[in-house]
C-alpha cells in the first residue's frame, strides 16, 4: 500500500519516465527503425530532385531574361518578379472573361525600375512538362518585356511563338 509520502515523491516508480516542464525542449530522436539506418534526405541538394518547383520556376525565368539580356542591356534596369497567382478584383477585365493572366508588367514611377511580373501557377496549370513549361515561360517574359520597351513580341525575339526551340 502506498503512504502519502510516496504519492509525492519526486522520484518516480521503476519504469516512468519523469514529468517534463511544458518549457524543457525535447529530446532529438534517436530512432533506428529496423536496424536499416537513421533516415536522411532523398536526393542530395545538388540533384535536380532536391529542387522545388518554385525553384525550377525560378530557373527558366531566369534562364529566359539573361537570353532576352543579351541582346537587350536595358532589361538589367528591369526587375523581374515571380508571383505565385496575380491578386484580382472584380474591377479587373481580366475577372471579367474569366481568363487569368500569366504575366504583368509595373511602369517605372519616380525611382523606381519597370517591372515584370510572371504568375507561377497559372503558367504550370497550363503545361504538361519541363520543355512546354520553359516554352510558355518564356512567351510570356517576351510579352512582358515588349510591353515595358514599347515593341512587339517579335522584336524583342525573333523566336517567339516558334513551338520549338
Amino acid at each position: 500500500m502506498e503512504s502519502a509520502a510516496d504519492a509525492d515523491s519526486p522520484v518516480p516508480a521503476a519504469g516512468q519516465m519523469p514529468p517534463r516542464s511544458p518549457a524543457e525542449p525535447r529530446p532529438p530522436r534517436r530512432r533506428d527503425r529496423h536496424g536499416r539506418g537513421m533516415r536522411g534526405p532523398v536526393a542530395p541538394p545538388q540533384v535536380p530532385l532536391a529542387a522545388s518547383r518554385a525553384d525550377a520556376f525560378a530557373d527558366l525565368v531566369q534562364d529566359s531574361v539573361e537570353r532576352l539580356e543579351r541582346r537587350w542591356p536595358q532589361l538589367a534596369e528591369v526587375d523581374f518578379v515571380i508571383l505565385e497567382v496575380p491578386r484580382l478584383t472584380p474591377e479587373d477585365e481580366a475577372f471579367g472573361d474569366g481568363t487569368v493572366p500569366l504575366g504583368g508588367t509595373v511602369p517605372a514611377r519616380e525611382g523606381r525600375p519597370a517591372r515584370v511580373v510572371v504568375y507561377r501557377r497559372p503558367v504550370e496549370i497550363r503545361t504538361k512538362g519541363r520543355d512546354e513549361r520553359a516554352m510558355l515561360v518564356h512567351d510570356v517574359v517576351v510579352e512582358q518585356v515588349a510591353e515595358v520597351l514599347g515593341l512587339t513580341p517579335e522584336t524583342v525575339d525573333p523566336r517567339y511563338g516558334d513551338s520549338e526551340e
